[in-house]
């Protein structure tokens, strides 16, 4: 890795406030944005060029037409907030807080390079596909974005001092299980901004939020300048004015709406299932698992792994093709139904699996086989599972004052929500045909299970009536 001398150093920091050494793009959420020499060293690779193939949204698009926004944009739009919250901090706080050019090219590095490790179809990849293929994998796609930025720098040969990558990379995954303590006891609160794993508030967050609302035609009325103008370092922790308690919690709740009606919606899901079962069946000859094994193979994987599948004329891809056939021709695994856990059973809840269900089926003319039905287990939540993510939050009376506190939810509002975390389980028939029988098998599992249909109604009969007829 290439290394900077303090005078190199101080000449790339100079540079980077000159805007005659900028390129500017112009973004569809945030206006103008300008990339400094040392970030388009980074984004002018093939590895970070690979974003541009990366939806945003996996295969949401083909629900919300609109929804075709990449990793690639949303990485430029975290880079541009970091560096507008690190460049408030300064200029609010600056000299308490030591905040230097460092520490706000490290931030916007991070900001950058986020998602450079992210796989195909969202989390798709790593939460459904790699887990089924390398038996209960834990592979991440924030530990790979650390090997990819190291390979992005070795392989481009881009000079950067070895303490900003490094930060930079603790900053990466600042908000996962690989933080690291350690090196977090120094200016803690910089790592808050790209990845928070303290409270769950940082830019990432504000971008999606925003970029996805957009680009799926729904509303968005969560203000993230409000905070960006707001916040305040205490006891090196970000703090927000107790004013914009409700603020935040719009964040959380416009989140958790973005996940009921777009990242989960039952016909989002139903082609999820679809691409996993492509992928798995084409797993095997294409070996798509062994791209996670070295940063040089995997920038080559991308969500054009289905156009791969689907014009490939081996023979040994001919029920992944099918399955995309299936899609393209909106022939899709049908939604049965789905219920809600009950609030009393969700602490030792367990995914239901379509062993479950086919085990439940009385008295049918139908034996279901497990290959019959697929199951999607839908956890949406504020980001703290079960817990309310406001009593991590610290907050500040007034500008004049340096005392940070909690706020409980009953001190703001009885209109706020008493529960966290929804757990609901979506079953759905692989064929059209099946759908009445697997219905009846998720009915009786119910009464089994919760001796009460959970279900807020029947399983529609025209959609059980079906034979081989194709949705249109």
């Amino acid at each position: 890795m290439g290394a900077l001398c303090n005078h190199d150093k101080l000449s790339s920091f100079t540079s980077a406030h000159d805007r005659r050494f900028s390129k500017h793009v112009h973004d569809n959420v945030h206006g103008n944005i300008y990339l400094d020499p040392l970030f388009m060293k980074f984004i002018d690779t093939e590895e970070f060029q690979r974003l541009r193939d990366l939806k945003q949204l996996g295969v949401a698009h083909m629900v919300y037409p609109g929804a075709v926004h990449s990793r690639f944009e949303h990485s430029l739009g975290v880079y541009w907030l970091a560096g507008e919250a690190v460049h408030k901090l300064q200029a609010y706080q600056g000299l308490e807080l030591g905040i230097d050019p460092f520490d706000i090219q490290t931030v916007k590095l991070a900001g950058l390079l986020h998602d450079v490790g992210h796989g195909p179809f969202s989390h798709t990849f790593e939460q459904a596909f790699l887990p089924r293929v390398l038996n209960g994998s834990k592979w991440s796609h924030e530990e790979m974005s650390l090997k990819m930025i190291d390979h992005i720098v070795d392989e481009h040969n881009i000079e950067i001092d070895s303490e900003s990558l490094k930060k930079t990379k603790e900053m990466v995954v600042a908000g996962s299980e690989y933080a690291s303590s350690e090196s977090m006891k120094e200016k803690r609160f910089l790592y808050d901004i790209v990845a928070n794993g303290r409270n769950g508030i940082d830019v990432d967050k504000f971008d999606y939020i925003v970029r996805d609302s957009r680009a799926c035609g729904l509303g968005c009325n969560f203000e993230f300048r409000r905070l960006l103008e707001t916040m305040r370092v205490i006891d090196d922790e970000i703090c927000y004015r107790a004013k914009e308690y409700l603020t935040i919690h719009k964040l959380f709740a416009t989140r958790a709406d973005l996940h009921r009606t777009v990242y989960m919606h039952a016909k989002v899901k139903a082609i999820e299932l679809m691409v996993i079962d492509a992928l798995l069946k084409a797993n095997d000859h294409l070996k798509i698992s062994s791209f996670i094994d070295q940063p040089a193979e995997y920038w080559k994987l991308d969500d054009s792994i289905l156009k791969t599948i689907e014009t490939a004329p081996d023979q040994e891809l001919k029920e992944s093709r099918d399955l995309i056939l299936r899609i393209r021709r909106r022939d899709l695994y049908q939604f049965c139904n789905e219920f809600s856990v009950p609030k009393d059973r969700l602490e030792h809840f367990k995914d239901i699996t379509p062993q479950d269900i086919i085990c439940s089926q009385k008295n049918s003319s139908i034996t279901l086989k497990e290959d019959d039905v697929s199951v999607s287990n839908v956890r949406i939540n504020l980001t703290r599972g079960r817990n309310n993510p406001l009593e991590s939050i610290k907050f500040f009376k007034d500008f004049e004052s340096d005392e940070k506190f909690p706020i409980q939810d009953d001190r703001i509002s009885h209109l706020l929500p008493a529960g966290y975390e929804d757990r609901i389980v979506r079953v759905y028939s692989k064929k059209p045909e099946l759908v009445e029988a697997v219905s009846e098998a998720f009915e009786n599992f119910q009464l089994k299970t919760y001796r009460m249909k959970a279900q807020v109604h029947d399983t529609p009969e025209k959609k059980k009536r079906r034979s081989f007829q194709i949705w249109r």
